[in-house]
């Protein structure tokens, strides 16, 4: 303890002070590498989330004992990443995050005994307006989404009731296709009874009106979102079955498609007048004898039974016959209704490109398809689409290159040994984190700790020769001694000669000491001026 005291006398009061603050800097900084490295990776429990469930997230993170952190104000949570999982179920157990909305779950707690009829009807309509933004969430690219519904009630003694109405706003991520709109209005009309879909007014954050509540005629918005989608889907079914011949992202297809979206009605009748069925048949047969009397009337001619004249008289017969049939002849009745919809005709454009191979210089030459190869596509193409000609379709299969030309042929994924050593991301900048600290560490030992160690050996290397110098009168007095010495004068002088010489260099050598560390040799000084005389 002694000697501790004495050489924290002797370094000075300055240097102590700069010894322990570079102490206590190496210590705080090698302790926030330590915890640096020994702190889990902490990654995204939930985003975007409303005031209520990260208030209720944290709540129970601080109970269960969980670290976490907190971003973007509050609506995003970052937790360890090997807890996530476990806290995702966890937290969905207890019925969060429950995105900012009431649901049925108001009637969980409520007093029904206490509860008068208009509570109950306002809570059934919390509930409905919160499970609706619930289900429009699930949707892609919606972030939030907010319900508002007007179910009014049918006044007394009225014969219509007003017609449900519903405004939805939505916060949404890009843009919303058509058939997303579409689809929000129905679900909406489906859920709510009574309502219909044109009576549902969608608009997004910027104040823009996706559809208006007012439309009263939706049949050519259904038409054209039906032209969008037919033209879709026999698109991409076109680029995939040429995009499996040329290569992916070699064949650009452009389709269009004529829809005649008026709906006719035709009525047509058809007789056959080969198919005759007997409907009724009436026969008819008259027959009549007369005498000839020469004109002469008489009342014996008229009297029945009268005596006709003896003599011989002429007579005339006729006999009449007569048939009517009735027949029903065979007819047809045809009625046609043509929805609006019909394709009139199809066209499709196809682009490819040509066939890169690599010459013998290592570089990709291009080379033109042949026009087998194109008529073949076109095949393809017309199978794909059911070309018919009366129709009036159209392909085009054109072969020309590229802007870009083909990336190079992508590097097999190793397997066995060398597909265990494969990091992911986090794993990369984990192992980056872990180096720069390493290098940190190394800068400060060869920059800092290095110097002061150096620095407190050079003030003992001056401390010794100081010490050495000021002995050295001694041992030059007893030099002259032991050269009387009758057995070597001539080595004595030699050796005491050398010892001269020794100690010059000594001196000279403890002044450029003494130059260079002025601080030190003062120190040293003023320690020896202290301790007591021996």
């Amino acid at each position: 303890m002694q000697g501790l005291a004495d050489f924290l006398k002797g370094i000075g009061a300055a240097r102590f002070g700069a010894m322990i603050a570079v102490t206590a800097a190496l210590v705080g900084f090698f302790a926030f590498v330590i915890m640096r490295v020994t702190t889990p990776q902490m990654t995204t429990l939930f985003t975007d989330l409303s005031v209520e469930d990260s208030s209720g997230i944290i709540k129970d993170l601080e109970r269960q004992g969980i670290q976490f952190e907190l971003r973007n104000e509050g609506t995003i949570i970052m937790v360890p990443k090997d807890k996530v999982t476990r806290l995702r179920m966890k937290l969905a157990e207890g019925g969060l995050p429950k995105g900012g909305g009431v649901g049925y779950e108001v009637f969980d707690k409520s007093d029904a005994l206490g509860t008068t009829s208009f509570v109950q009807n306002i809570n059934h309509l919390r509930a409905l307006e919160g499970e609706l933004a619930r289900t429009i969430r699930a949707i892609d690219r919606i972030q939030a989404a907010r319900v508002h519904l007007v179910l009014p009630e049918r006044p007394l003694f009225a014969r219509e009731a007003p017609e449900p109405s519903a405004s939805i706003v939505v916060r949404v991520r890009g843009a919303l296709e058509a058939t997303q709109i579409r689809a929000i209005r129905h679900l909406v009309a489906s859920a709510v009874n009574g309502l219909k879909p044109q009576r549902v007014s969608i608009v997004d954050e910027a104040g823009q009106l996706l559809a208006d509540g007012a439309q009263t005629d939706p049949e050519q918005a259904v038409g054209d979102e039906r032209r969008t989608a037919f033209e879709k889907r026999m698109r991409k079914q076109v680029e995939d079955i040429v995009s499996s011949v040329v290569g992916s992202g070699r064949a650009r297809v452009q389709l269009s498609a004529d829809f005649d979206f008026n709906k006719i009605t035709q009525t047509s009748d058809k007789f056959d007048p080969e198919g005759r069925v007997l409907r009724s048949s009436q026969t008819r047969e008259e027959q009549s004898m007369t005498a000839d009397n020469n004109g002469q009337v008489t009342v014996n001619n008229e009297l029945p039974g009268n005596q006709q004249n003896s003599g011989v008289a002429a007579k005339d017969q006729s006999k009449k016959s007569e048939e009517t049939n009735n027949y029903e002849i065979s007819r047809t009745t045809k009625t046609e209704v043509t929805e609006a919809g019909r394709v009139n005709r199809i066209s499709v454009a196809v682009l490819v490109d040509g066939i890169y191979s690599k010459n013998d210089k290592g570089e990709l030459a291009y080379q033109d398809r042949t026009k087998e190869q194109l008529d073949r596509i076109s095949t393809l193409v017309r199978s794909a689409i059911g070309f018919d000609q009366k129709r009036g379709d159209q392909v085009e299969v054109v072969n020309l290159r590229f802007a870009d030309a083909p990336s190079t042929a992508p590097i097999a994924e190793p397997s066995g040994f060398l597909g265990m050593l494969q990091f992911t991301k986090d794993d990369v900048m984990y192992f980056v984190e872990l180096g720069v600290m390493m290098l940190l560490g190394l800068v400060v030992l060869f920059m800092v700790i290095r110097p002061l160690v150096r620095r407190i050996l050079a003030s003992d290397e001056v401390a010794a020769a100081i010490s050495g110098v000021l002995t050295g009168p001694a041992a030059s007095e007893e030099a002259p001694s032991q050269a009387l010495l009758p057995s070597g004068a001539a080595s004595a002088i030699d050796v005491a000669t050398v010892q001269g010489q020794v100690h010059a260099q000594s001196v000279h050598r403890v002044g450029e000491l003494a130059e260079r560390n002025p601080n030190e040799t003062v120190a040293i000084i003023r320690q020896w001026l202290t301790e007591p005389a021996k």
